[in-house]
């Protein structure tokens, strides 16, 4: 029996090149997880995002790779939108999506190179790691102490993963991780993975490389939520928390994505937003 139709669009290009091929399903209620799995492994991207259509104005969206299910997925929510902003033929659409169980705000509009969409990523919760340089991670990651620029930090917006912040451009783009070391320190820590960047000296940018190989993604080319979380980590050390961050350039997949992060009652949050570009014409049934 055929699956679903997958659409597999670029989510987070930049300049309308590269971003993250993301593969998104319209979901089929019979389908098990067993069988979103397959459909993961068999579309050869890194994330796949299966959307439920059936729950009215507020569609609910899940998130697996080939090792599992994730809580949430930013890229992913990005490629979603834009799908079914494709989906309604509407030239903007201001909605709601409900994932991990937690309903949350999206906008997509359509733009000449893509689909531009925004999502708020709802509060982010952020803690010192002092075990992460006392322990194995740092060496796992293939850096020295004397690479890391600034104290490294746990950032949380439901699952935690360890922000690292190296000297320059050139360290982060030379590092090679030790990848099943690097597992087997996440999961004994219980992050999702590391995101190490490289703040720019003159503007308010960064590069970044995401590594989760915890969750069977060594590499990832473009990871919104910890874009997210590295805004909340600006907007409370610094009480600058608007960021574009560029990923992907050692996978020769240019990615961008730009977050900005506020305080409010419930602490801080942020918005996240990328460009999804659609590529051919696609048939979702």
């Amino acid at each position: 029996m055929a699956g679903p139709p997958v659409a597999v669009v670029n989510a987070c290009t930049r300049d309308g090149q590269g971003g993250s091929p993301t593969a998104v399903v319209i979901d089929d209620a019979t389908l098990t997880d067993g069988d979103r799995h397959a459909i993961t492994r068999r579309t050869g991207t890194s994330h796949t995002a299966f959307i439920d259509t059936g729950t009215a104005d507020t569609p609910t969206v899940r998130f697996f790779t080939s090792a599992g299910e994730l809580t949430n997925c930013g890229h992913g929510t990005i490629a979603a939108q834009a799908v079914l902003l494709h989906r309604s033929g509407a030239i903007e659409h201001h909605g709601r999506q409900h994932t991990a169980g937690r309903t949350f705000a999206t906008t997509a509009i359509r733009r000449r190179e893509g689909v531009e969409v925004w999502f708020d990523q709802g509060a982010i919760a952020l803690a010192d790691d002092g075990d992460a340089t006392g322990g194995g991670i740092i060496a796992a990651l293939g850096l020295q102490r004397a690479d890391i620029a600034a104290g490294v930090r746990v950032a949380s917006p439901g699952t935690p993963r360890l922000l690292v912040p190296v000297q320059d451009h050139g360290t982060l783009q030379s590092m090679q991780p030790d990848f099943d070391r690097l597992a087997t320190e996440c999961r004994r820590l219980g992050y999702l993975g590391c995101f190490t960047y490289a703040l720019s000296p003159t503007t308010r940018t960064a590069a970044a490389r995401m590594f989760a190989p915890a969750i069977g993604v060594n590499e990832d080319i473009a990871n919104a939520n910890s874009v997210g979380c590295l805004a909340a980590h600006l907007l409370d050390t610094s009480g600058n928390g608007d960021i574009e961050v560029h990923q992907g350039d050692t996978l020769k997949r240019p990615s961008s994505i730009s977050a900005s992060a506020t305080r409010t009652e419930s602490g801080i949050v942020a918005r996240i937003g990328g460009v999804v570009d659609l590529g051919p014409p696609i048939v979702l049934g």
